[in-house]
């Protein structure tokens, strides 16, 4: 280590300065005349330009390796290209559910979710308030399982007309849904484009606990993706009442 500190010094300029430093003690000491002093002077300007014109180089060097690598991380960059659909796992799946709802925005879909969810006020607050009360969200339409009817009206439909923007959330759209899909389907203000979280129904993506399926897998559908129009399909397949 202290070998190497000691390489990374710039000798040249350490020897230059003490010769200066010797000409000018030897100097005042009446040792040395001025055409002497003069002549180290001229030897310790043409020694520090020879050290800047070394350095000059080297910065030239590393700015265009500088410039390659960045040419070549463009080239790697236009080669990639970004995912159709991102799994998300249990640690991020409720924080990426809050951000996709806080930031959606136009007319969004909920279909055939698992009304359970948002029984415990908590998950209510932090997965569908955010897009009830998000005031760029126009509309909200679920479209849900006949059997769903009672935990609407009981659990779920008190809950929303307690948030600001209740207006915007339609009556249900009810069918018999046999999909073992669902999904939520909105604008996002990110992207500018449609995108959705999608789950489905039973293992390993839904976790059975107490009295509720929670979701433990979800896939995040991106803007560009060819999935999402199925999707639209999927969902104008129930009939509209």
């Amino acid at each position: 280590m202290r070998a190497s500190k000691l390489l990374s010094y710039e000798w040249d300029a350490v020897a230059g300065i003490l010769a200066a430093v010797a000409a000018i003690v030897l100097h005042f000491l009446h040792v040395v005349d001025e055409p002497v002093i003069l002549s180290i002077v001229l030897a310790l300007l043409a020694l520090l330009f020879v050290n800047f014109l070394r350095h000059a180089r080297s910065n030239e060097r590393t700015a265009e390796q500088v410039e390659r690598t960045e040419h070549a991380i463009r080239r790697i960059q236009a080669t990639l290209k970004a995912p159709d659909v991102m799994l998300v796992g249990p640690r991020q799946i409720r924080s990426v559910s809050e951000t996709f709802a806080r930031h959606m925005k136009g007319d969004a879909i909920w279909f055939n979710v698992c009304l359970s969810m948002y029984k415990p006020q908590p998950l209510f607050d932090a997965l569908l308030r955010p897009a009830v009360e998000n005031p760029m969200v126009a509309s909200i339409q679920f479209v849900l399982d006949e059997s769903q009817k009672e935990l609407w009206e009981s659990e779920v439909q008190p809950k929303i007309a307690a948030c600001i923007g209740a207006s915007k959330v339609r009556e249900p759209r009810w069918c018999a849904l046999a999909e073992n899909v669902s999904f939520i389907l909105a604008d996002s203000q990110h992207s500018g484009g449609a995108e959705a979280l999608l789950s489905f129904w039973g293992e390993p993506f839904m976790a059975q606990s107490t009295d509720r399926e929670v979701p433990r897998y979800i896939f995040h559908v991106q803007k560009h993706s060819e999935l999402l129009s199925h999707l639209v399909e999927l969902e104008r397949g129930c009939g509209h009442h």
